[in-house]
């Protein structure tokens, strides 16, 4: 099999030609169908996660396959495999936990550390063949086209899982959606699946216009940093702020919007730090929180949500799977709307 993986920091990826895995036990053979192009890969990519104040999380690793985002046809299953068939065409749950920890056993395999997610820890979707532990990651995707099912596997997945935790939300309720890029465009359009009327902002006023064709109604440009103080005028501070971006300038207008009570839910990975006097938190009695994809009880939620056919498309941008190394960098240059999906045929 063909796969891309990562040498030096920040090197273009390199072609390597392995042997195609034999399943084993309750393994299944995917070969790659789609393969979405995520962030978090051009953070992989680099080797860092910048911290602030000069500081980076090291998370480089030479001989990588990155790709998680995955959707593939079924060609060999282990003698243990279960209700899954040679043929099947399915989405992958790449979050894959070690099985055995608290975490694990909570459900919450995405928080599993290290775990075995597939395109972090294990070989991903940027080669024309992954090996799946199990059938119970695999998802049906119904009717919708290959390439935007894969993007269900992390953009989808981590809009409804961060829309999730802002829970039951009231008539009169404000939310922000705070970057519309791939991941905010897909929670855009799960939001109003889910009955919500988002304020979206960005520092694009493409992004903005793509939005208000989306449906969106109330549209704020964050560069200008005072347009935060227009929502929360103009809704006596928003219930919950969502962070799609996590650099400290877009968390910091996020808790510009919030009323007293308000939640923000960071779920971008751009870098900064934050830093916040701690007599405010219990004063305005706010809630931070992070928000790591999802689990697989909200894959699934998210999957039958996509079968009934309750989310309307994003804009997906394909690609020959050769194309990987050059999908990092223009999405790293700024140049991609919607979300790239490597195909491979």
């Amino acid at each position: 099999m063909i796969s891309y993986q990562t040498s030096e920091p920040g090197s273009p990826l390199i072609e390597v030609e392995l042997e195609t895995p034999t399943p084993s036990g309750t393994e299944i053979l995917i070969k790659t169908v789609a393969c979405g192009v995520c962030h978090s890969d051009i953070h992989l990519h680099e080797g860092v996660f910048e911290l602030g104040g000069g500081k980076q999380l090291d998370v480089g690793q030479k001989g990588m396959t990155l790709g998680h985002e995955i959707f593939g046809e079924v060609v060999a299953v282990g003698p243990d495999a279960k209700d899954v068939s040679i043929g099947d065409r399915r989405v992958v749950f790449p979050w894959i936990g070690c099985g055995d920890c608290a975490d694990c056993r909570r459900g919450e395999e995405q928080l599993c550390t290290p775990g075995r997610a597939l395109g972090i820890v294990r070989p991903g979707g940027f080669s024309d063949h992954v090996l799946v532990p199990n059938s119970r990651y695999l998802f049906d995707k119904g009717d919708v086209p290959d390439s935007l099912a894969a993007t269900y596997a992390c953009s989808g997945l981590t809009a409804y899982g961060a829309l999730k935790k802002v829970g039951e939300v009231q008539d009169d309720d404000a939310i922000v959606i705070i970057g519309a890029g791939g991941v905010g465009m897909m929670a855009i359009q799960i939001a109003r699946a889910l009955g919500m009327d988002p304020i979206v902002v960005d520092i694009d006023d493409s992004k903005l216009s793509a939005a208000r064709h989306l449906g969106v109604t109330r549209t704020f440009n964050s560069s200008d940093r005072q347009t935060a103080k227009e929502i929360r005028k103009s809704t006596g501070g928003v219930y919950a702020a969502l962070d799609f971006v996590g650099a400290e300038a877009s968390v910091n207008y996020g808790l510009g919007c919030l009323r007293k009570g308000g939640m923000l839910v960071v779920i971008g990975l751009y870098g900064g730090a934050l830093s916040i006097p701690i007599p405010f938190l219990p004063m305005n009695a706010r809630i931070i929180q992070g928000s790591y994809v999802g689990s697989l009880e909200d894959m699934g939620e998210l999957m039958a949500m996509v079968r009934d056919g309750k989310i309307a498309p994003i804009d997906i941008i394909e690609r020959p799977l050769a194309e990987a190394s050059q999908a990092l960098e223009d999405l790293k240059a700024g140049k991609v709307r919607g979300r790239q999906v490597l195909v491979n045929s």
